[in-house]
């Protein structure tokens, strides 16, 4: 099936089909406005911190999803990276959670591996999630009671039971800094840029796990923990609890994800012990 296509049939009936819907055009429209602008290099850099770039291209792309979801759904929530938030989103049961640009550094380097995220959430849960990676054309997308797929044919997570034989997704900027080190015994590492990307792909079994020690905020992991959890797998923050979306404080403490099999064992590695099964 073609991505500019409606999603499949099988999610009409679906509790979240027209968000579903809305969220799968948003992500093909903001994924387009960063292909034009990685093909063309025509944007314009600035910085929101150290080692936090940000780009015209990530405006536009924010200003896109803002029109199509909040614009499509007035009455839910909005929290993005590239919004400023007015708190008006902690009275509302159902918000969206998106990043427009996960993965500003690799985009500026041409590197392929940003994506579009966007997640609904219900009640602190994340219910919905598509990730979009314009460059690979890949799109994840799933929620609660619906599954999870990868260019609308069905994905689940791996099946891996052990740490020697997983191969687990790292952060470039972690890997870079050394902080990997220490495990590059235990298993197979491999550095990806983009949270979100990362996420998406231990969801459609592409990869065993991810963690991070590192706190990130809401709109890097919301779609990654949807996705990740309709395809039979597990996430925690890093101490062992389930994430809960849309505090006022979006900063997460760091986060374990896997296929479930293997969460004990990253648990146990990196000195966690988990509250949630």
């Amino acid at each position: 099936m073609n991505k500019s296509e409606p999603t499949a049939s099988a999610a009409d009936h679906w509790k979240y089909a027209r968000e579903l819907q809305a969220a799968h055009g948003a992500a093909l429209a903001a994924g387009a406005i960063l292909e034009r602008h990685y093909r063309d290099r025509g944007y314009e850099i600035d910085s929101k911190g150290k080692d936090n770039p940000v780009t015209t291209a990530d405006f536009e792309a924010d200003a896109k999803l803002k029109e199509l979801l909040h614009g499509g759904f007035p009455d839910y929530g909005w929290l993005s990276e590239e919004t400023a938030d007015d708190g008006a989103r902690l009275g509302r049961e159902r918000v969206w959670i998106v990043d427009p640009l996960d993965g500003t550094k690799e985009f500026i380097r041409g590197i392929p591996e940003f994506v579009v995220a966007i997640a609904l959430t219900e009640a602190g849960a994340p219910v919905l999630g598509v990730t979009y990676n314009p460059i690979k054309h890949e799109l994840f997308l799933g929620g609660a009671g619906y599954g999870c797929f990868l260019d609308h044919a069905p994905a689940a997570v791996s099946a891996t039971r052990t740490l020697d034989h997983a191969t687990i997704l790292a952060s470039r900027s972690e890997t870079a800094r050394g902080e990997w080190k220490a495990y590059e015994g235990s298993m197979t590492v491999r550095a990806i840029g983009s949270v979100a990307y990362k996420l998406a792909l231990v969801a459609a079994g592409q990869a065993d796990a991810t963690f991070t020690l590192t706190p990130k905020n809401e709109w890097d992991i919301a779609s990654g923990a949807a996705l990740i959890t309709a395809a039979g797998g597990c996430v925690t923050d890093v101490h062992g609890d389930a994430i809960r979306f849309n505090r006022k404080s979006v900063k997460v403490p760091g986060l374990v994800a896997s296929n479930g099999h293997l969460h004990a064992a990253l648990e146990q590695l990196i000195g966690t012990k988990s509250r949630v099964r």
